[in-house]
C-alpha cells in the first residue's frame, strides 16, 4: 500500500512539473504580460527596459512566424520592419545604463492561428497590451531619453493597432 501511494505521489509530482514548468517559462513574466503583474514600485528602469525589449521581441517573433506560415503579406511585412527599428531604439538604452539585454524568446512564444484572417486579432491584442504597458511606464519617473523612446514606441503601437484594425475589418 505504501509503495502504491509513493508511486502515485511521484507520478503526480512529475505530472505537475511537466505541466507547470513550461507554463512558468512560456512568457507569463515576459513582455507586456510580465509588466502587468508587477506593482509600480517594482518597475525599476532596468525592469521596464527589459519588459519593453521583450515585448518588441515578442511582436517581431509573432510577425515572423505569421510571415513564415502565411507568406509575406501586408500588413505584417511592413510592421515587422518597424519592430526591428523599435528594437534598435531600445538597445542603446541598455548600453547607456549598463543593463544586459534580455534573451529573445519571441519566436518560441508565437501563436499561429488556423488561418490568415485570424492573425489580425492577434496583432490587435498585442498592440493593445503594448500601448497599455508604455502608457503605464510613462506615468513613472523616467530619464528623458527613456521617456522619449517609450513615447515613440507607444505612438508606433497606436499606428500598428489602427493598421491591424483596418485589415481585420476587411475580413
Amino acid at each position: 500500500m505504501k509503495n502504491n501511494l509513493r508511486l502515485w505521489l511521484k507520478g503526480g509530482l512529475i505530472t505537475c512539473l511537466m505541466i507547470c514548468l513550461p507554463a512558468l517559462a512560456s512568457g507569463d513574466n515576459y513582455g507586456a504580460v510580465g509588466a502587468e503583474n508587477l506593482s509600480d514600485k517594482e518597475l525599476t528602469l532596468e525592469v521596464m527596459l527589459n519588459f519593453a525589449l521583450e515585448d518588441e521581441y515578442l511582436a517581431r517573433g509573432e510577425y515572423q512566424k505569421i510571415i513564415e506560415t502565411f507568406g509575406g503579406k501586408k500588413p505584417f511585412t511592413n510592421i515587422i520592419k518597424a519592430e526591428e527599428k523599435h528594437i534598435t531604439w531600445l538597445v542603446p538604452l541598455f548600453e547607456k545604463y549598463g543593463i544586459a539585454l534580455p534573451v529573445d524568446r519571441g519566436m518560441e512564444s508565437a501563436v499561429i492561428p488556423a488561418n490568415y484572417e485570424e492573425t489580425f486579432s492577434i496583432g490587435v491584442a498585442a498592440e493593445i497590451a503594448n500601448i497599455d504597458m508604455y502608457s503605464r511606464f510613462l506615468k513613472l519617473d523616467l530619464p528623458s531619453e527613456v521617456e522619449d523612446v517609450f513615447m515613440r514606441l507607444r505612438k508606433a503601437s497606436e499606428n500598428h493597432l489602427a493598421a491591424f484594425q483596418r485589415w481585420e475589418a476587411k475580413y
